[in-house]
Formats: structure tokens, sequence, C-alpha cells
């Protein structure tokens, strides 16, 4: 039997609960050679609110969960039974599985829960307010993302001029 991955609906916000339960069921039901990995993938996302950044973590398909099972009647059962399962994604009643490529793109999202880099919420054109350093008080709009860095450039207005600066991610919010 071919083992494959396959994306079940649960209830918004009860990912990780579904995750939990059926990682219970498949042991007290003795399902470990059909039903392997049960994931819900994660992302950090760099967030900066009043200055202050934070990695938080964010669920990468809300309302889905991924399971690499081997499909079998025991098996469809036993998922599609899990408190907070509302059902498999597929076309009819049978389940389709992941096309490899899809696995592919998912496992490369980094299905860990650690991306490879953070995901920020300012971008380019963006106007912000810098909140510390040497440069406090001064506004600009941002020119370019430096993700890999965690820095971002803007140009400021300084004396009457146009001034590129470039600051971390921390130190600057949005204006509102």
């Amino acid at each position: 039997m071919q083992k494959d991955w396959f994306v079940i609906h649960t209830y918004s916000g009860y990912e990780n609960k579904v995750k939990a339960n059926l990682e219970r069921r498949v042991e007290s039901m003795a399902m470990e050679d059909n039903i392997f990995r049960i994931m819900v993938p994660m992302e950090e996302e760099l967030e900066v609110k009043d200055g202050k950044k934070r990695l938080v973590k964010k669920k990468v398909f809300p309302g889905y969960v991924l399971v690499e099972m081997v499909m079998t009647d025991d098996s469809w059962y036993v998922v599609r039974n899990t408190p907070g399962v509302t059902g498999f994604v597929g076309s009819g009643a049978k389940p389709i599985p992941l096309l490899d490529h899809e696995v592919t793109t998912i496992l490369g999202h980094d299905l860990s829960g650690v991306p490879e880099l953070p995901r920020i919420n300012l971008s380019v054109g963006q106007e912000v307010l810098v909140t510390e350093g040497p440069f406090e008080g001064f506004s600009g709009k941002i020119e370019e993302v430096i993700l890999d860095r965690g820095k971002v450039r803007l140009t400021v207005s300084m004396f009457g001029r146009d001034t590129p600066l470039e600051v971390d991610f921390g130190q600057v919010s949005e204006l509102e």
C-alpha cells in the first residue's frame, strides 16, 4: 500500500486540537502502520507593533491539517471520525491525495514551523515613523525591505532634503 499526504478540513481554530486528538486515536486504535505524520503547517512572522518586534506563529492553512497515511477503510474511519474533523478535501466521498509537487511545495514551506526568513507587515511605499535610535521622531517612506538583514531603507526629510536611511525592523512603526 502506498502512503500519501491528504488534507483534512477542521473547524477553524481547532487545528492543533484535531492533531492531538488524531495522534491519540492512532495510538489507541493501533493505526501506526497506516497513519504516519500529522501536521499543522506553521510559519513564524515578524510582527512590528509600537516599534517592538516579535515573532508570532501563524497557521499557513487555517482550518486544515495534513495527514500522511495509507488510505484504507479503517484509516479513513479513524481520521474522519476524529472530533473536530469536518471531512477530507476531495471530490465527493473519495479523498484525493496531494500531488508530489504540492507536497514538495508545502514541505519546502518548512512544516517544522521555522521558516527560512520571517515575514513582516512592512512594505515598499509605506509611511513609517522611526521610533528609536538617532533618527527617532523622523517619518519617511519605505524604499526597500531587506528581509535577510532585518532592515528597511527609507527616505526621510531632513533639513529640507530627502535623506536615505537604513534601520532595523524594530526601529520603525506604521504611521496611522
